[in-house]
C-alpha cells in the first residue's frame, strides 16, 4: 500500500514533563530507586520506560507511610498538604512541578485569599479529580468550586465576586464560552467577576498548529494513553478538523483504517513521547506499507 506519513512537528512531551523526566533519569542513574507521587506522566509505555529504571509510582496513602524516602513531584503539582506531609516522613522532594503550574497556584492562592474574604467564589474550569485541579483546590483550602461545562454555573452565586481559572491544559475556545457565560450571570446578578488566562501558552500555541496539521491529512493517528486530560482535549480538536482521526495507544493499527495513497499524520498529546511517535511511524512503514 502506498502511503506518505508525516509525524506532527509539534507533538511530544510540553516543556514541564521534558524535565520532570529529565529529573528523574538523572537521579536513577546514580540510585536505584525514586518514588513518583502519581503516575509521571499519563501514558502507560512511558511508565513502564522509567519503571524498568527503577521508578515506582506511589499514591499519597503510601507516601504517608514511608520514611525518609526521596520522592518526585511530578510536573501537575501538589497541593501544600503534600508538602507538610513530606516534612513530617523526613522525605526529601524533588520538586518538578511545571513553572506554569507553579504561577498558577500561587495566582490562585491570592485571589482565593481576595474573593473568600468578601464571600465570593473561586471557579477552577478542569476535569475533576485531576491532579493538577486536586493541587489548585488546595490552595484554596478545599473551597474552589470545579466545573467542567457551563451548565455546572448553576450552583454559584454570581451576586457575589467570582474569581475565574483554568487548569492549564484546557481548550481555549470551551474556556472562552465559558468565561462570556460567567461575564453574563455576574452581570444580571449585579455581582463582580474576573477571569484570569492561565492556559499554558506552549498549549494553546499547539491548539491551531494541530487543526492545521489534522486538515493537511486524510489520516490522523493520535497516540495518547486514554486518562491523559490533555489528549482528550486534543484528540476531540483533531477530529473536528478531520473525520477519519483515530486514537491509537500501541502499535495496532489496521491496514483497513486506510486507503491507498493517503497522507497519513501521527501526532499525539503533551504527555506522549516523542520516541512513541516515532515507533509508530517505523511500524507503520514496516506492517502496511513494505508488507503489501
Amino acid at each position: 500500500m502506498n502511503l506518505s506519513i508525516e509525524i506532527d512537528s509539534g507533538s511530544g512531551f510540553c516543556n514541564g514533563v521534558v524535565r520532570a523526566v529529565r529529573k528523574a533519569e538523572s537521579y536513577l542513574d546514580e540510585h536505584r530507586r525514586l518514588y513518583s507521587l502519581g503516575a509521571m506522566v499519563h501514558n502507560a509505555q512511558e511508565i513502564e520506560r522509567l519503571a524498568a529504571k527503577g521508578l515506582q509510582t506511589i499514591d499519597i496513602d503510601e507516601m504517608a507511610s514511608i520514611r525518609g524516602e526521596v520522592v518526585l513531584v511530578r510536573a501537575h503539582g501538589e497541593p501544600p498538604s503534600t508538602y507538610d506531609l513530606a516534612r513530617r516522613n523526613g522525605i526529601t522532594v524533588i520538586d518538578c512541578t511545571c513553572p506554569v503550574v507553579l504561577q498558577l497556584q500561587k495566582k490562585v492562592a491570592a485571589a482565593y485569599g481576595k474573593v473568600h474574604s468578601q464571600g465570593g467564589t473561586l471557579v477552577i474550569f478542569g476535569k475533576k479529580g485531576h491532579a493538577e485541579v486536586n493541587g489548585l483546590v488546595g490552595h484554596t483550602e478545599g473551597n474552589a468550586v470545579v466545573v467542567e461545562s457551563i451548565a455546572e454555573l448553576d450552583g454559584i452565586d454570581f451576586s457575589k465576586p467570582v474569581a475565574l481559572f483554568s487548569q492549564t491544559t484546557k481548550d481555549t475556545e470551551e474556556y472562552a464560552a465559558l468565561t462570556e457565560a460567567c461575564r453574563q450571570r455576574s452581570a444580571q446578578s449585579g455581582g463582580e467577576f474576573e477571569s484570569y488566562d492561565t492556559i499554558c501558552r506552549q498549549v494553546a500555541g499547539r491548539h491551531a498548529a494541530l487543526a492545521r496539521f489534522a486538515s493537511s491529512h486524510d489520516v490522523i493517528l493520535f497516540v495518547s494513553g486514554r486518562e491523559s486530560s490533555n489528549g482528550n482535549v486534543l484528540y476531540k480538536l483533531c477530529h473536528k478538523h478531520n473525520p477519519r482521526t483515530y486514537w491509537v495507544e500501541n502499535n495496532q493499527v489496521p491496514a483497513s483504517l486506510f486507503r491507498d495513497g493517503d497522507s497519513v499524520g501521527i501526532c499525539g498529546a503533551t504527555s506522549t513521547p516523542r520516541w512513541q511517535l516515532e515507533e509508530l511511524y517505523l511500524h507503520l512503514q514496516a506492517e502496511i506499507i513494505n508488507k503489501q
